[in-house]
């Protein structure tokens, strides 16, 4: 028989053996939730504000409903590229583990359980959908189309040369659409073009970093850059800036973007466009930079102020015209 007094050490040592274990599960818990949200990217939601450029260039800025519907436009988007970030990851877990930064990502390093990040792909691409549709029709349409896209890109196209970086750039036309059709307003082929020709001139950029970075192991950990070279890039990134400053420049010359804004002065925004330009070209190839094009921008004040300045003229330009 077992005494009292043994039987009360038995009970308190299994009541702190079950609470520690209970404590331990907590923080276990904890490190996965605190993996989910860093696979969800949320610093990457900055490429979703493109769906603002419809209400900023449009003059409906200062319209409730329009500004609810780029809101909610923009959240749809924000659950979908996590969704896609997490479809991607899952994917990539193995050639991951080989890449000196991305090995760290928590599906890569195993931190966030595969069954967790199929459910995470499922409920966020399926909140990512709801909203769109929420929004209309056509909004949802876009989401959908934004997620088969990037699945696309996860399973198939991401190993084909140059279409890689065209499909990463049609990912961002597609969000300047959504925001264009949150507030039932018809999108400036212009515009899109200058969307697509910008987000070209990065991917290549991110594909040149990446490039050198991993020198022999680029292969390994990206099967197309093999078909990729420092010097091709280079070419490629002359010819698609080249591009994106005279697209722009064209689109403020535009007579129907003059009639839009009231004003010709619209043109002289160009020089924050190749402020920009010039300011992402020299951290790329100063200071090794461009892996990263969302990083680079949270980083680089000098960016950061060319952006706003360039939005601030936008809307003086668009909304109180007389001022110029």
């Amino acid at each position: 028989m077992v005494d009292q007094h043994t039987h009360r050490l038995i009970m308190k040592t299994t009541r702190a053996m079950i609470a520690n274990t209970r404590a331990t599960d907590r923080h276990t818990g904890l490190q996965v939730a605190r993996g989910v949200v860093v696979t969800m990217r949320l610093p990457e939601w900055l490429k979703n504000s493109l769906v603002f450029a419809a209400i900023l260039f449009s003059g409906n800025i200062f319209s409730r409903p329009a500004m609810i519907h780029s809101v909610m436009a923009f959240l749809a988007l924000c659950m979908a590229s996590s969704a896609s970030y997490f479809f991607n990851d899952l994917r990539d877990r193995k050639t991951d583990k080989t890449h000196p930064l991305k090995s760290r990502r928590p599906i890569a390093s195993e931190l966030v359980p595969l069954r967790v990040a199929v459910v995470a792909v499922l409920v966020l691409a399926t909140a990512g959908i709801a909203i769109g549709f929420a929004v209309n029709w056509r909004t949802g349409r876009v989401v959908l189309a934004y997620l088969v896209l990037t699945s696309l890109y996860s399973l198939v196209m991401k190993h084909i040369v140059i279409l890689d970086v065209f499909v990463l750039a049609t990912g961002f036309v597609l969000r300047v659409i959504a925001g264009a059709d949150a507030i039932g307003v018809a999108f400036s082929s212009w515009l899109v073009l200058c969307t697509f020709l910008l987000a070209l001139f990065m991917g290549f950029g991110k594909r040149r970093h990446e490039l050198l970075l991993l020198e022999e192991s680029a292969s390994s950990h990206r099967p197309v850059l093999h078909e990729y070279s420092a010097h091709f890039l280079d070419m490629m990134m002359v010819v698609v800036t080249s591009a994106t400053v005279a697209c722009y420049a064209l689109y403020t010359l535009d007579a129907a973007t003059i009639a839009r804004f009231g004003t010709h002065r619209l043109v002289y925004t160009s020089v924050f466009v190749l402020y920009g330009i010039f300011r992402y070209l020299y951290l790329m190839y100063q200071k090794s930079g461009g892996g990263n094009p969302t990083a680079l921008i949270y980083r680089d004040l000098s960016l950061q102020v060319d952006i706003l300045l360039w939005i601030v003229s936008i809307f003086f330009l668009k909304y109180y015209p007389t001022l110029f």
